[in-house]
């Protein structure tokens, strides 16, 4: 698995699944939205669902919230290719090991990956002002679901939590298809109460 925003450990594995094809008939890439995880604090594993989503996605993204540095390691050995940040509940070796923004260009499409973006009031103007060279931010902390386009055009998406809900009515994560320099099939993922 290749990983930006964390050291590489060996060569990526190799796929043993089907990948979608897109618009110009090459094979599309699939993503898979993460973020405020909270292990072991919020919960202490995975839920099944979002192991079966890393597992048939060709890049994870985390936004940050991880706690513990055991989910980094077992991402890292699991996904294909992770793209990570730090958030404001990781300490230590986490910061270490990941940057506080990642930037990555995934099938023409631009992203960049920040834990917080700060109030909700003017986020999609702050935003494109700070990061103008961006098709996408992903980004997390209110573990609230986020999809709005700036006026610029930039997107905003926050998965939510798959593992705290908070005031939410479920825990959440996102997927979404990279292809030919557009995002398509943005999906938000709602996991069963637990």
């Amino acid at each position: 698995m290749r990983r930006e925003g964390s050291a590489g450990r060996g060569p990526p594995r190799e796929r043993t699944h089907l990948v979608g094809v897109g618009l110009t008939g090459a094979v599309a890439t699939r993503l898979l939205l993460i973020a405020d995880t909270h292990l072991p604090k919020r919960a202490k594993v995975l839920p099944p669902q979002v192991w079966e989503a890393v597992e048939a996605a060709d890049v994870v993204l985390h936004a940050g919230d991880w706690v513990e540095v055991d989910l980094l390691d077992e991402l890292e050995e699991r996904a294909d290719r992770l793209i990570g940040v730090y958030g404001n509940n990781d300490h230590g070796v986490l910061r270490e090991r990941l940057p506080e923004v990642a930037r990555a260009e995934i099938d023409g499409v631009r992203f960049a990956m920040v834990h917080e973006t700060g109030a909700s009031r003017g986020r999609e103007e702050r935003c494109a002002a700070a990061y103008p060279d961006v098709d996408v931010l992903v980004f997390g902390h209110s573990h609230i679901p986020w999809d709005t386009t700036a006026e610029t055009g930039l997107r905003l998406l926050n998965p939510g939590s798959p593992t705290d809900r908070r005031r939410q009515p479920h825990c959440t994560y996102m997927t979404a298809t990279a292809d030919a320099g557009e995002l398509r099939d943005v999906e938000l993922h709602r996991l069963p109460l637990r």
